[in-house]
């Protein structure tokens, strides 16, 4: 299908971006790859205002996913290493915040744009300008202290790290960046230099396969949860739970987005406090319940869609009437799903949009012909009682989504690597996350066509249960360490407890030592 390819052609380009900043990040520093990337979306956001056809627009999109790729990475890291370890989280959340808040007022625009001339080209055109913005804001702040000091600029690195420590700290962290960058050149004069030899380097070293085991399972979870599939297609899933009209579906999307917001809000409030880990597995326990009972919910709406009516089929005429319905065998029993599944569309019944209706052409006249009767022409879902029960389930979906899966896996991924392998350790598991993005983008619209929506929504709270086991032994508590702590952690060797975290010592056991 055309929608689902143009979408995620975005993601295939940011797998290439992700791959690709990783090298740069190390090579040209983290401020370089994010002013690359910011000029790489802009342009791609002007092809695809500009399209004269789909195919340019896909090459706008590809574009537009480079640029993603590369920030989607960098900016965690570079907000990581100019962070303090008592407020890291919290400030690698802000990105978070920044990203689902610009999803909320993508929504917003694009609801305003709905009745402008040239919608889709301005709902497109519009989004080089935070692009714009960050490159000219960009310019203004230096580069990571942690690269500078690995390119023996250790005087800026200095300078950058005495504004954001207190004094007495500056030197503690000079100290650990010596014997980081120390280790890494050992490492680059046993295995030499360039991105496949550190790539083979990283993979031998066993600290940093551990940081890949965390680093690539959160990744790859955040993804098959399913989210991507609720903001990428909130429309057509709120269609799907059986409210027809576009705007309707926009509105209640940009409510569903902007849930997605706040509940980045929350994760900056708690993830210094509770830990990444924590805030994640209470985050997956929540998702699946949700999805298990939206699948309910749709199966049950699916199970009670309204049926066809043959009189009010033939009220519009032959010519309207869906082919397929016409020569079905079993017609009588066919129900607005039935009639979907045909490529086919339903007009409600004028008295309700709950009794037996008329399976029509999806054609733009048949379409006419139905609303000037003052009905509704339902195309992607079926007028359900249970359509609002799914909205909100959606909402809780996303409220328990966003605070724990949505942000921490970044901020785990820009702690968790030791300096030498931090820019490809990110970029490998940035990359496994925008594939995982790709194959659920790109399969869901399918998905839902052979499974139905409740079928879909099933299948991700399945992966979703075995994402939770996977993080629960493979995840470490990275809350409140230095760098250099972490991969002490994971040297020794990482076993779970429950929520993660060395127990703490009582009153008693301190007192006695």
């Amino acid at each position: 299908m055309i929608q689902e390819t143009i979408v995620s052609m975005a993601v295939a380009g940011a797998i290439i971006g992700a791959a690709f900043g990783g090298y740069m990040n190390d090579r040209w520093g983290r401020r370089v790859a994010i002013l690359g990337a910011d000029i790489i979306f802009f342009f791609g956001a002007i092809v695809m205002a500009v399209a004269p056809n789909p195919w340019v627009i896909i090459i706008g999109r590809i574009l537009v996913g480079l640029g993603v790729g590369m920030a989607s990475m960098t900016a965690p890291l570079y907000i990581s290493e100019a962070s303090p370890a008592r407020i890291r989280g919290a400030l690698v959340s802000t990105n978070g915040l920044l990203i689902t808040g610009g999803q909320f007022l993508s929504y917003l625009i694009n609801l305003a744009f709905t009745k402008a001339p040239g919608t889709w080209r301005w709902m497109l055109g519009v989004a080089g300008i935070p692009a714009l913005v960050q490159f000219v804001l960009m310019l203004s702040l230096p580069e990571s202290p942690r690269w500078l000091y690995r390119k023996d600029r250790v005087d800026e690195a200095r300078a950058i790290l005495e504004k954001i420590y207190p004094a007495h700290e500056v030197e503690d962290e000079l100290n650990a960046l010596k014997l980081s960058v120390d280790a890494e050149k050992a490492d680059e004069a046993a295995l030499g230099e360039g991105m496949i030899a550190k790539v083979k380097g990283a993979l031998k070293n066993r600290v940093v396969r551990r940081g890949l085991y965390a680093g690539i399972t959160v990744q790859v979870a955040q993804q098959f949860v399913g989210i991507n599939t609720v903001m990428y297609y909130a429309p057509t899933i709120v269609q799907f739970a059986g409210f027809a009209s576009n705007s309707v579906a926009l509105a209640l999307s940009l409510i569903t987005s902007g849930l997605n917001a706040v509940g980045s809000i929350v994760s900056m409030c708690f993830v210094d406090r509770y830990g990444r880990r924590r805030l994640m597995l209470v985050s997956m326990i929540g998702i699946i319940f949700f999805l298990v009972i939206l699948s309910v919910v749709f199966m049950e709406a699916s199970s009670h869609a309204p049926k066809i009516s043959g009189i009010e089929s033939a009220h519009f005429g032959s010519n309207s009437t869906c082919s397929a319905y016409l020569t079905a065998p079993d017609a009588p029993r066919w129900s607005c799903m039935t009639c979907l599944k045909a490529d086919c569309a339903f007009c409600a019944n004028a008295a309700s949009e709950f009794h037996p209706g008329a399976c029509l052409d999806s054609s733009k006249v048949v379409r006419g012909e139905c609303r000037a009767e003052n009905r509704v022409f339902f195309e992607k879902g079926c007028p359900s009682k249970f359509g609002f029960l799914a909205v909100i389930l959606l909402g809780l979906y996303i409220i328990s989504y966003s605070p724990g899966m949505g942000t921490v896996p970044w901020i785990v991924n820009s702690e968790i690597y030791p300096l030498r392998y931090r820019g490809v350790g990110g970029g490998i598991a940035a990359v496994a996350n925008w594939c995982s993005n790709l194959i659920v983008s790109e399969s869901y619209l399918s998905l839902t066509e052979a499974l139905g929506a409740g079928g879909t929504f099933f299948v991700f709270a399945g992966i979703s249960t075995i994402s939770l086991v996977f993080i629960y032994f493979l995840v470490p508590e990275t809350k409140g360490l230095q760098f250099e702590e972490v991969e002490k952690l994971l040297e020794d060797g990482y076993r779970p407890r429950l929520f993660g975290g060395k127990k703490e010592k009582s009153k008693d056991q301190v007192e006695s030592t």
